[in-house]
């Protein structure tokens, strides 16, 4: 009796942290001022100081002993299954209850929090207009930065640093922007090649945050023009920007406010990508007269990374994208995966 009734309480906890949970996202001012913009800063910079000397990822090794571990407790649980269901059952929904809780607590309480247009008073819509008019900026400023970067208009620029190189660099464009809004502010770096690039390579992911050691990771064999702006989007993770889309806004006004020219390249064809694309979306005619007067170097950039991610496709993709991407809808991002328009719409208010 005792033993259903411990295994009650847990399952009976479990939901009650889902009802919670799905109930914050009507009370997003209040998941602001207490949690994003009052606690969270304290344990992310606590985190990054404690793990961002270390040279390897802590929260990869955690990870990989978690497999092994969830690999070993599922082999026990099926070796009397009957005798040990209800223990095992029990032992579940109490880990279940854990992991859920310190998730939140370090950082998923801030998918919860004020949307990214509230925060900087922007609007959130905006006219096929005024997006031609931001695409035209974009397309300006890269054709620009194309320019120093390399001389010939047809071929792509290199990007030769290291990962480890740009991982240093990176903190300044935070710096560079750390007025518009006080929780841009960085402080201590905890950046680091992922241990688990294979994996992370044939599931389709360019990088990650894990939320309960606070280290930034980055896919180690991607080494194109998005490796910079992917940095500055995983830093933005970092600073409590959960959504992925306020994520990739605070990357590309990062990356094209650094001081360095490959950093801003990097942004600048990023955030062109999502315009130009919704553009085409919009009407198409107009895109067809803006596309020719883009460089042909710049969509071989967009080319190179294509072919990076051609050689990992397959099941194991689909699988984790469509995982992903119910995982996304499930902590307050209706949209999922599907989220261009949102950028689009901070990158036009911003910019225009």
């Amino acid at each position: 009796m005792r033993k259903n009734r411990l295994l009650l309480i847990a399952i009976g906890l479990f939901f009650l942290q889902i009802l919670f949970y799905y109930s914050l996202r009507y009370f997003p001012a209040t998941v602001e001022s207490l949690y994003s913009t009052g606690i969270y800063p304290y344990i992310a910079k606590a985190m990054r100081f404690g793990l961002g000397w270390i040279p390897f990822s802590f929260g990869d090794i955690v990870y990989s002993v978690s497999i092994i571990m969830i690999i070993r407790w599922l082999w026990l649980s099926n070796r009397d299954l009957i005798s040990l269901s209800r223990k095992r059952y029990t032992q579940l929904f109490l880990s279940l209850n854990i992991i859920i809780a310190l998730f939140h607590c370090m950082w998923g309480f801030n998918y919860y929090r004020e949307p990214l247009h509230e925060v900087l008073d922007l609007d959130n819509e905006y006219t096929t207009e005024e997006l031609e008019t931001v695409v035209r900026q974009l397309i300006y400023t890269s054709n620009k930065l194309h320019d120093q970067l390399q001389p010939v208009d047809s071929l792509p620029v290199v990007f030769e640093r290291s990962q480890s190189e740009l991982f240093e660099l990176a903190p300044q464009g935070f710096e560079n922007i750390d007025h518009i809004y006080p929780a841009l502010s960085y402080g201590n770096a905890s950046i680091k090649k992922s241990l688990l690039t294979i994996p992370l390579s044939y599931m389709g992911y360019s990088g990650y945050l894990n939320p309960l050691t606070g280290e930034a990771h980055t896919n180690a064999w991607i080494n194109n023009y998005k490796t910079p702006v992917l940095t500055l989007h995983e830093m933005s993770h970092q600073l409590g920007f959960a959504k992925e889309n306020e994520a990739n806004f605070i990357a590309i006004i990062a990356g094209m406010n650094h001081d360095d020219l490959y950093f801003q390249y990097s942004a600048s064809i990023f955030a062109l990508r999502y315009c130009i694309n919704d553009l085409y979306r919009r009407d198409l005619e107009k895109y067809e007269n803006i596309r020719p007067l883009i460089k042909d170097g710049i969509f071989k950039n967009y080319k190179e990374l294509r072919d990076f991610w051609k050689q990992y496709e397959g099941v194991i993709e689909d699988v984790s994208q469509v995982t992903y991407n119910a995982y996304l809808k499930a902590n307050n991002q209706p949209g999922g995966m599907e989220t261009y328009s949102y950028v689009v719409a901070l990158l036009v208010n911003y910019y225009k």
